[in-house]
Formats: structure tokens, C-alpha cells, sequence
């Protein structure tokens, strides 16, 4: 029978020796930040350990003791077992004490652990946050994302394991001291019987660590298949499409694999660390005939030789716990390498030269052949763009899908940095000025907003988070974008749960919860208001009554409205045409009705639908 490793999960895959000995390195920063969590319980998971190492060497001891005074009350005419209820005493409190500080270890591991999971997964989030927009589009970059998210609550047996190692290593010091004071030449059958079994635990935790590493994307594909499959948000097309079958089949095809690499790899693992566990049994057991000899040749008592044997089984169980321990640690530490890795990304975008974000925009936004590329692509989604949007203004971009009416928005908010040009603020290039300071002075309500399953008041105040409790710009956000009476309608209003993930929560249509996320462009106070789509969910009289309140309150705003439909852009002051990413007109709605070309033909096209 062959166990061949699949052929992806090769040497380029597996680390080598060096590279799991310096993965041993973030050690150091992981103890770091688990000390920064708290710092009374890590003492504390110390102190207990340090305490509890000496247990096991007292109890064979002390076991030690008790079986000589056995054997030397059988031979006494006037037994007096004073001695011996003493040492058994002692040894029932050691037993006592051993079971207590377990449970103490044990609590102090699940709240340290707990605390530390909750520490780890918010610095995930806030790294997450400061990366670029263009990162979270990079397929490399979710792998990243999701090796680094596993170890936020999968570290926490790395931590326990770091401890029990240091606890162990302890007590292997206390039972190493009495081998040599007894037989030290059982310390060098002790290492034979070791060594076998730490090189085949060696070698196959950085072969499995090259597995996991190497099937991250389809990880990420069968939790995507069984998120789709099960989740109320895509329900209905499952249903009405008849998915179930596509989707599972998928799904336990791609988990076979998986299943099948794996497999591979354990038998070889099983197979292998039977094989060298068999030589360190070989010579455990030479070392137990040793010492039987020496009992029976009147160098050693009874009690000698149960205290030595008891101390070469607990020292090699020890050992090997030790040396296994220790490839899980090194196979664990290359996992947490993955979330080192991404707490050490940095955003492409900065703050430049950090300048203040002028108090009110004076002239206006000027785009000076503004050319722009999404990363690994030849294809331009923008080129050669030049305008002026006056300040005060309200432009409305026009262009058949993929024109690159979203593109331009995204690189107005400095999601993205063009490719080629430069976009100014009353002449200062927006690279130069303070990045947050920017986008507090931008507000955007995309076409595929974002329903958070909050309240009703947190998801409009998420347009303004740091004014999450002023209750009444929240409401007067809501009456602007004609959110208000439909909250009022709810049995909770402000404080109603939306969406139906958590109990309690109502669902909404496309056009509700559009009105919820237009109130949100309402609650941030920006001198520059971009709307993409804002109506496409609205009904007929909803959209005109928010347009015939688009002006008023685009008072004293620059203003860039995305729409396809012209009863809306013709709202606008000027209208900006694109066409292959390129600017094929701009211009008023009369004067680009009256020059012909895309935008009239748009328009008249239809204009004839509603005819």
C-alpha cells in the first residue's frame, strides 16, 4: 500500500528545519501580549505550575517511603505503624493538593485563554480596518485574512501548551535528580527510549502544517459553500433554483479531498510513530530488567525500586510528553507566524504629508487626467479624466454599466489612489491631506450599502458612530432621508433590532432598508455628500419625494450623484457622461439633450420605456 501526499503538499510547501526553530521566535511577542492581557493571571498560571512541577517527585518519594516501612513492619515482632499512617497521610494531602492545583491551572487557562482571544480578535479587527480597499479584493490577501482569524481562538491551546511545557520541564528536573542520585546511567536509556518517537513527531508536524497551509483557499471555499447553503440570506435562490444538490455536491466533493490528503498524511503519521515507539518501549524496558537486577543483587530495596521505576516510566512519559509537546508548539508557532504576518500589513494608502482638511471647500474638486487600474489588471477602468466639480455643485455621473461611475467615487473617497493624475481639493492633492480627516468630510451610501443587523438608531448613526447617542441628529437623519415614519411603525421604533439574525428582529424590504442607509450620508455633517443609487430600491413616490428634498439638503455640499435613472440626474446642476471610463460629455440636462450623442440617446431610449 502507497500513502502518497497529494501533489501540492510538497517540499516548497514545508518549512524547513530553520524556519520552525525562528518560528519559535514569536514566542516572545505572543507571551508578550498574553502578559498585557493580565498580568495577575498569568502570575498566577505561573505560580501554580511552578508549585505543582514538585508534586509528582514528592508522591513517588513518599511512595517510596511508605513501601520500605511496610516491608520493615512485616518484620517486626511489635508492629508500630505511627510512621507509616504519616507518610500515607502525606502522601493523601499531596494527592489532595495535586487534584486542587489542577483545577486552579485549569481556570486560570480558560480565563486567561478567554481574555486573550478576545484581546487577539480585536487587534485583528483594528489591523483590518487601517488595510486598503484593493487589499480586501486580493484573493492572497483573504487567505492571509483567514489563517490570521483561526489563530485568535486556536492559540489559546498554544498558550496552555507553553505552560504545561515549562511546568514539565520542572518536574523533569526534580525527577532527573533522583535518577542520578540513584542510577545515572538511566538518564542515557532514557534518551534512547525518547529519541525515536521526537524525530517522527518532528518530521509530521511540518508536513501537516504544509497541508493546512497549502488547502487554505479551499477552506475558504467549503466555509463560503456551507455559509451559502445554510443562512437565510440566500434562502430563496437556493429554494427557487433548486441549488441544495449543486451546492452539497460541491461541497463533499471539496471536503473529500481535503479528507483524503489528510487521511494520507495520518496514516503515514500512525504508521511511522508505531514503528519508533517500539524502540523506546525496547528500551524502557532494558532499563526496568536493570534495575530488577539491582533489587535482587541487595543493591536496592523494594522501595528503591518502585521509587526508580516509578521515576524512569514518569520521566520518559514526561520526555515524550515533552518532546511531542514540543513539535506542537514549533507546528503551532508557524500558525501563529500567520497572524503575526498579518498584524504586520501595512496600507498602501497613508496620510501623506498629514495636512488639515480645509474648514470649507473654496473652490472645488478638479480631477487633472485621472487614469486608474484595479490591481492585476491590464484593463483601465479610468483614463485620461479631466473636470472641474465647482464647490457647492451637484454632478451627476452618467455611463452604461462598467463606465466607471463607481470607480471615479472610489477614488474621490480615496478607497483606491489613482493609477495615474491626481485629484485636488482647492489645489492640494488629496494624498497630501490627513486620511481620516478626509473621509470624515465624505459622505457615502454605496449601491450594495451594507444592512447591519443593529437597531434602527445604530444602523443610521453608523453614518456618524461618534454620535451614536445623540438621539436627535439620528431622528432628524431619518426624517431627511423618510426613514422616520417607517420607524415609527415598529413596535421598538429607534430601538428595534433589524433583520431577522438575532431574536426579536424584523425584516425590511430593498426599499426600507434603503431609506435606513440614506439616513446614514444625512447623519455625517460632510461638505462632500456621494450618492451611488441612492433610489434604485425606491418606489416612485418615495424617489421624488427624496428629490424634491435633494437640493435643500445638499445645501452649502458638494454633491456627486450616481443614477440610471434621468428623473433623477436631471436633478443635478451638471451632468458628466462617461463611456469606457473615459469622459464623453458633461454639461447641463439641456445642453447635453441638445448636442446629441450617449446621453440623449440614453435618455430617449429610456424616455421610450415609458411611453
Amino acid at each position: 500500500m502507497a500513502w502518497g501526499f497529494p501533489t501540492r503538499l510538497n517540499k516548497e510547501n514545508e518549512p524547513s528545519f530553520k524556519e520552525s526553530w525562528q518560528s519559535l521566535r514569536l514566542l516572545i511577542p505572543f507571551f508578550k501580549m498574553i502578559w498585557d492581557t493580565s498580568r495577575s493571571l498569568t502570575v498566577w498560571n505561573v505560580v501554580l505550575r511552578v508549585i505543582k512541577a514538585a508534586v509528582p517527585l514528592a508522591m513517588l518519594y513518599v511512595g517510596k517511603l511508605i513501601i520500605d516501612e511496610v516491608i520493615l513492619q512485616v518484620g517486626l515482632d511489635v508492629k508500630d505503624f505511627s510512621t507509616l499512617w504519616l507518610w500515607v497521610g502525606v502522601e493523601f494531602g499531596l494527592a489532595l493538593l495535586s487534584d486542587f492545583l489542577n483545577r486552579l491551572i485549569s481556570l486560570t487557562d480558560a480565563l486567561l485563554g478567554d481574555l486573550f482571544a478576545n484581546k487577539s480578535s480585536v487587534i485583528l479587527m483594528e489591523k483590518a480596518a487601517t488595510l486598503d480597499l484593493a487589499q480586501f479584493e486580493d484573493p492572497e490577501f483573504y487567505d492571509k485574512l483567514e489563517r490570521a482569524r483561526r489563530q485568535t481562538t486556536g492559540r489559546v491551546a498554544l498558550m496552555s501548551n507553553v505552560m504545561s511545557q515549562l511546568q514539565d520541564i520542572i518536574t523533569i528536573v526534580f525527577l532527573a535528580s533522583g535518577l542520578i542520585v540513584f542510577e545515572p546511567i538511566l538518564i542515557l536509556i532514557l534518551l534512547v527510549a525518547i529519541l525515536p518517537s521526537f524525530i517522527s513527531e518532528s518530521y509530521f508536524s511540518k508536513t501537516g502544517y504544509s497541508l493546512v497551509r497549502s488547502w487554505t483557499p479551499e477552506r475558504r471555499e467549503l466555509d463560503y459553500l456551507r455559509w451559502v447553503g445554510a443562512t437565510d440570506v440566500t434562502a430563496k435562490e437556493v429554494k427557487i433554483f433548486g441549488l441544495a444538490g449543486f451546492l452539497t455536491k460541491r461541497f463533499a466533493t471539496l471536503a473529500d479531498k481535503y479528507y483524503r490528503a489528510n487521511r494520507n498524511l495520518a496514516i503515514r503519521r500512525t504508521v511511522w510513530g508505531s514503528i519508533l515507539h517500539t524502540l523506546g518501549d525496547v528500551a524502557y524496558y532494558g532499563a526496568y530488567v536493570l534495575i530488577i537486577i539491582r533489587t535482587v543483587g541487595g543493591l536496592l530495596t523494594v522501595g528503591d525500586m518502585t521509587f526508580l521505576a516509578g521515576t524512569f516510566a514518569r520521566l520518559r512519559t514526561q520526555l515524550q510528553t515533552i518532546l511531542s509537546r514540543f513539535n506542537k508548539i514549533t507546528e503551532n508557532t508557524l500558525y501563529l507566524k500567520d497572524y503575526f504576518d498579518f498584524i504586520q500589513m501595512e496600507p498602501r494608502i497613508g496620510s501623506g504629508e498629514g495636512k488639515p482638511f480645509p474648514g470649507r471647500i473654496e473652490r472645488g474638486i478638479t480631477f487633472e487626467g485621472v487614469g486608474f487600474r484595479y490591481p492585476n489588471s491590464d484593463k483601465w477602468a479610468l483614463r485620461n479624466l479631466s473636470f472641474e466639480l465647482r464647490a457647492g455643485e451637484k454632478l451627476a455621473l452618467v455611463g452604461e454599466n462598467g463606465a466607471g461611475k463607481t470607480t471615479l467615487v472610489k477614488l474621490l473617497a480615496r478607497l483606491y489612489d489613482p493609477s495615474e493624475g491626481r485629484i485636488l481639493i482647492d489645489g492640494t492633492d488629496l494624498r497630501e491631506f490627513d486620511l481620516k480627516q478626509l473621509r470624515n468630510h465624505i459622505g457615502v451610501i454605496f449601491q450594495d450599502y451594507v444592512r447591519f443587523y443593529l437597531t434602527a438608531s445604530e444602523n443610521i448613526a453608523i453614518g456618524d458612530i461618534k454620535r451614536r447617542e445623540e438621539q436627535p441628529e439620528i431622528v432628524d437623519a431619518a426624517k431627511k432621508s423618510l426613514a422616520d415614519p417607517l420607524i415609527q411603525t415598529f413596535p421598538e421604533q429607534y430601538e428595534q433590532m433589524l433583520g431577522k439574525r438575532f431574536s426579536g428582529g424584523i425584516d425590511l424590504s430593498g426599499g426600507e432598508w434603503q431609506k435606513i442607509a440614506l439616513a446614514r450620508a444625512y447623519m455625517r455633517n460632510a461638505q462632500i455628500l456621494i450618492l451611488d443609487e441612492p433610489t434604485s430600491s425606491l418606489d416612485a413616490r418615495a424617489e421624488y419625494e427624496v428629490f424634491q428634498r435633494f437640493t435643500d439638503l445638499t445645501a452649502g455640499k458638494t454633491a456627486v450623484l450616481i443614477s440610471h435613472r434621468f428623473s433623477t440626474v436631471r436633478m443635478a446642476d451638471r451632468i458628466l457622461v462617461l463611456k469606457n471610463g473615459q469622459l464623453d460629455q458633461i454639461g447641463s440636462h439641456e445642453e447635453l439633450l441638445a448636442s446629441g450623442g450617449l446621453y440623449a440617446e440614453l435618455f430617449a431610449l429610456q424616455a421610450e420605456g415609458y411611453r
